[in-house]
């Protein structure tokens, strides 16, 4: 019983290998082996390949890692087999053991662009210069013309000329746009007083020459008002306040000066004199205030003015104005010897000449009269510095000389 089941068994195994597809191989030795177990055929070594033979599967199957033949172009034979794509124009032949379609360098079907050849620059009287070794060239040369636009014939683009310097700095640029804004500037200016037609020495030559007629446009109250305030004008600070009694009529100057101090003042002329004489508010002093205008321009008063300055004229007691003594007044006594302090100032922005001189309402005669720059000036003991006659004639002639330069503009001297 044992052998009839055995043999049976291994006729059930036999039948089996019969039965399945491919039925089974016999190898060189006479030995079968299952289909079910053995996928592949196996060979020998040595041993030559049957004709029927399956044949070995594709590259991609056999190595995953290879590039896949699905969508590259490659169509399945009618057998199953894949078929290699077409072949380029000039693209190298498949050997027969490549089976994938793989990217190949195509040769070029054109010549090679040959290397730029330099344009040699000419050499002396016109000779073109040697080669270049470093230029040198074996392919082809291109023969076919040429054609440039934009550049004469001829034109050598080596010998190009460069602008020296490069770009500007800007250092140079700045330099520039401020000498442009600063030409500008000078030509705008210049070209403004062209168009007023006037300036500025013009118009401190119409100021000069305005104030010499203001003897004649100016009402005799405002050159001389009926009352001027002297705030601080006393001696020691005290203030001042000075009426004005009589008023002299406008005429030349004869006579109205001493012979010397009228040839001091002959050099500018004597266009018209204006005089007017106060009293204080005690009426114990006197004083006259004189406006000369002369005939000078701005040249001989600057001159005038500083021959004053240097030789001192506005202290000599032989150069002492002459008061107005109007009758009926105050002053009606007051004369050359009751002159006790004076001041002269010569303007040099107006053709004006401002003096003042003062003394006793008594008529009382004065024997030593002293300048009023030098009564002012604390400690002086003179007589005429005790009663306070230098402050008298010094402030009364500051604010008529004020007055005055109201009505020509802003000054240019200040007074004292």
């Amino acid at each position: 019983m044992a052998e009839r089941g055995g043999d049976a068994r291994s006729g059930a195994r036999r039948d089996t290998a019969a039965s399945s597809p491919g039925g089974p191989t016999t190898a060189g030795d006479g030995r079968a082996d299952s289909g079910a177990r053995t996928r592949y055929p196996r060979f020998r070594l040595g041993e030559p390949r049957s004709a029927d033979a399956a044949p070995p599967p594709r590259a991609s199957a056999r190595f995953p890692d290879s590039a896949p033949t699905v969508g590259r172009g490659v169509a399945p034979s009618a057998g199953g087999a894949p078929q290699a794509p077409p072949r380029r124009p000039g693209a190298p032949a498949q050997t027969p053991t490549e089976t994938t379609a793989r990217l190949r360098p195509v040769a070029a079907e054109t010549e090679p662009e040959p290397r730029p050849q330099p344009v040699p620059s000419s050499g002396p009287a016109g000779r073109p210069a040697a080669p270049d070794p470093a230029f040198s060239w074996s392919g082809p040369v291109d023969t076919r013309p040429r054609v440039s636009f934009g550049e004469p014939e001829g034109y050598d683009a080596l010998a190009r000329p460069r602008p020296l310097g490069g770009r500007p700095r800007p250092q140079a640029v700045a330099a520039a746009v401020c000498l442009v804004l600063g030409v500008g500037l000078l030509t705008g200016a210049v070209t403004g007083s062209w168009l007023a037609g006037d300036s500025g020495d013009d118009g401190a030559r119409s100021a000069f020459t305005e104030a010499g007629d203001l003897w004649h446009s100016v009402p005799v109250d405002q050159l001389f008002p009926p009352t001027v305030q002297g705030k601080g004008a006393g001696p020691g600070g005290a203030d001042r306040t000075w009426t004005r009694v009589a008023v002299a009529p406008d005429g030349d100057c004869g006579g109205a000066f001493d012979r010397l101090l009228a040839k001091v003042l002959d050099p500018v002329g004597c266009s018209r004199l204006l005089r007017a004489t106060y009293t204080d508010a005690t009426q114990s002093h006197v004083t006259t205030v004189g406006l000369l205008f002369t005939k000078a321009d701005a040249a001989a008063m600057t001159a005038l003015a500083s021959r004053f300055e240097k030789e001192g004229l506005g202290r000599r007691e032989d150069l002492m104005p002459l008061p107005y003594a109007a009758k009926d007044t105050v002053a009606a006594g007051f004369g050359a010897p009751q002159r006790a302090s004076w001041t002269v100032s010569v303007l040099t922005d107006a053709p004006v000449v401002v003096y003042a001189v003062s003394g006793w309402a008594d008529g009382r005669t004065v024997d030593e009269p002293e300048p009023a720059e030098e009564a002012i000036e604390s400690g002086a003991t003179s007589a005429p510095a005790q009663a306070g006659l230098g402050h008298e004639a010094q402030g009364l002639a500051d604010r008529v000389e004020r007055a005055l330069r109201k009505h020509v503009g802003a000054p240019t001297e200040h007074p004292s």
